[in-house]
């Protein structure tokens, strides 16, 4: 399965300014065609509400929507997949509630897990923190870039890289061995959103 370079995390706590609808749609005007919905204090109902909502928007653009830990919600809803942590249902649990066509990542925070992810079934393997971020409190330590070369010589599945990843330094994630990055800040902080995503995309190569 081929990913998006730019994997746009959609977390809506970020810009309570703003509609999840209002959000998406302009990610969506900027070229963004793949998202991770993720909005942890989300009580399971307004969680499949949100999840549906941005379905239906994304998929009249032919993008596609993983849903952050909650395989339960993402086959109510008949998103793309899920995306789990290391505490969570592991990625052959959730291929049991999925199928076997859907998108599964997982998250790592180094050469070890990510060894023991690619000896899974998981789609693609997310990577990080990368840099420092401040999106999550409880952040691993810094994976650097040095971190993700070592990885990427052992790992031939989809590497995701994540955590404090901007306009700036994506080229340079890119180039150290990512197929993708995943990004919140940058582009849901920004005073134009879908100009932001345009900039990612051109520095990604898109």
């Amino acid at each position: 399965m081929r990913l998006e370079k730019l994997y746009a995390i959609l977390d809506p706590s970020i810009r309570s300014d703003l509609s999840l609808l209002t959000i998406a749609g302009r990610l969506l005007e900027g070229g963004a065609r793949w998202f991770q919905y993720r909005k942890k204090s989300a009580a399971s109902g307004e969680m499949l509400a949100d999840v549906t909502t941005l379905l239906r928007a994304a998929r009249a653009m032919k993008a596609r929507v993983v849903v952050n830990d909650r395989a339960d919600v993402a086959w109510l809803a008949q998103a793309h997949g899920v995306h789990v942590g290391q505490s969570d249902l592991n990625v052959e649990q959730v291929r049991k509630i999925l199928g076997p066509r859907k998108m599964v990542g997982i998250s790592t925070h180094g050469l070890d897990q990510a060894l023991a992810a690619a000896n899974t079934s998981a789609t693609y393997i997310a990577l990080g923190p990368i840099f420092p971020t401040n999106t999550k409190k409880d952040s691993e330590p810094v994976v650097g870039l040095e971190g993700l070369r070592e990885v990427r010589k052992y790992i031939t599945a989809p590497i995701v890289a994540i955590g404090g990843i901007t306009a700036d330094n994506a080229g340079d994630v890119i180039a150290a061995g990512a197929d993708s990055v995943a990004v919140i800040s940058d582009l849901l902080r920004a005073e134009d959103i879908a100009a932001r995503t345009r900039l990612f995309l051109k520095v990604l190569g898109k």
